[in-house]
């Protein structure tokens, strides 16, 4: 939703500019002596696919069409290590990015398929960010996470066997039905709940909650919402039995760096105030709002008033379809769009609050999809008129980056990933006062 340019990392040069440079990876510990990954996810077959992964580095990950799929993947066959691909055939390119490369596989031994990316790590940055995803994701287990099956090890490239995600995304999903209701919201947002509050519970905050990072499973009408895009994932930040009314206790240090997606982006953050992973509650009231309009809570074509509207926390429940949607789904949005993060609800108990835990049981039951899908598309053909193409050169995300005022993070040392990795999760400690190494 938005211009795809918003994006805004939490890398940044002298000049007080950021360049994206974000990527989804799922981690669990590689297991190179066995015959078959350790999970083995059931995806339907027989239509468009799509890697669970959302990869952004200068600029979208870009998906490779069709008629190019074997000239493409033949090219990459010859890059992947002899023990990757004795265990894997390699199918399809799916998309790539500055650093990395996904294509679509089949285990050899099951015929099951999934996604591996591929990462060229000799460039420090790229280490890096491997480095900083991976500490995060590698205790991550849930049906509403994405999961990375195994991965290998190289010195030039780390190779990530990934979940395999069919289903598209949660706003494709909401086209493709053709009928919408608030019970279907509730559904929707469950999951994302659900895997949230998990993360939250693992003292994650993810930083980066949008629908462009929640992909379903598989296309049936029964798949689980995966959350995805780990790549401004951090420990730290989250807060425990905080509510309204209650006093503020963290259960990790608060987080500093300024990033994010801008139209998702939380007040504290533009405000560059310590915060915590209410920011990621806010993100999904927003989100929230736009699965039951189609249109975003906070959205001008000035970015000097955008940035006005999210820090006054100004936005109306204004045009269709939003006087056919209820009462109580509005009062969700609200509670989780206060400018005090302080008196957001947290997962759990946005998970409990009345219209979601009775699915909208005492909600119209009116479809809402003809509304949704025209304020969708008006929104696309907008933003495709403001950024014509998804693809950005480095030198317009740099002009369209947020300006931040703090100094670069240091660049990796010439070391391995995994030294890295355990740098990173020996951040997990109490008496740690900051979010990044």
């Amino acid at each position: 939703m938005g211009c795809g340019s918003s994006k805004v990392q939490s890398e940044v040069s002298m000049k007080g500019y950021v360049s994206v440079v974000q990527s989804l990876v799922a981690f669990t510990k590689a297991r190179s002596d066995d015959n078959e990954p350790r999970k083995h996810p059931e995806v339907q077959s027989g239509c468009w696919f799509r890697a669970a992964l959302q990869l952004e580095s200068n600029g979208r990950e870009q998906p490779v069409r069709d008629g190019r799929h074997r000239v493409k993947s033949d090219r990459y066959k010859d890059r992947f290590d002899s023990r990757v691909t004795a265990r894997y055939d390699i199918k399809a390119l799916v998309g790539r990015g500055s650093f990395s490369r996904v294509v679509r596989v089949e285990h050899r031994a099951t015929r099951r398929p999934f996604a591996i990316k591929m990462m060229e790590v000799l460039a420090p940055e790229a280490r890096e960010v491997c480095a900083s995803e991976l500490a995060v994701l590698q205790r991550v287990n849930h049906s509403n996470v994405i999961q990375m099956i195994e991965v290998f090890q190289f010195p030039q490239r780390v190779y990530m066997v990934l979940e395999l995600a069919t289903g598209g995304e949660l706003l494709d999903r909401v086209i493709s039905r053709g009928h919408f209701t608030e019970r279907d919201a509730t559904r929707a947002l469950r999951m994302v709940l659900a895997g949230v509050g998990y993360l939250h519970s693992l003292g994650i905050t993810h930083r980066d909650l949008k629908p462009d990072n929640l992909l379903y499973y598989h296309p049936g009408a029964d798949s689980r919402l995966l959350v995805t895009d780990f790549g401004l994932a951090t420990f730290g930040g989250v807060t425990a039995g905080i509510g309204p009314g209650d006093k503020e206790s963290d259960s990790g240090w608060p987080l500093r760096t300024t990033c994010g997606t801008l139209e998702y982006m939380a007040p504290e953050v533009l405000l560059r105030k310590p915060y915590s992973s209410s920011v990621d509650m806010w993100a999904l009231g927003a989100i929230a709002y736009v699965v039951l309009s189609g249109s975003l809570p906070f959205e001008d074509d000035s970015r000097t008033r955008l940035y006005r509207s999210i820090m006054r926390g100004k936005y109306r429940f204004h045009g269709e379809p939003w006087p056919s949607v209820s009462n109580l789904a509005k009062d969700f949005i609200q509670r989780l769009l206060f400018l005090d993060p302080a008196t957001r609800l947290t997962a759990d108990q946005a998970v409990h609050h009345p219209w979601v835990a009775t699915m909208a049981a005492s909600s119209s039951m009116r479809n809402l999809h003809r509304s949704i899908s025209q304020n969708l598309r008006k929104q696309r053909s907008r933003s495709s008129t403001q950024c014509p193409s998804r693809t950005r050169s480095s030198a317009d995300q740099q002009q369209l980056s947020f300006e931040r005022t703090n100094v670069a993070r240091p660049r990796a040392s010439p070391e391995s990933i995994w030294s890295l990795i355990s740098k990173k999760c020996s951040l997990i400690s109490p008496t740690n006062t900051s979010e990044e190494s």
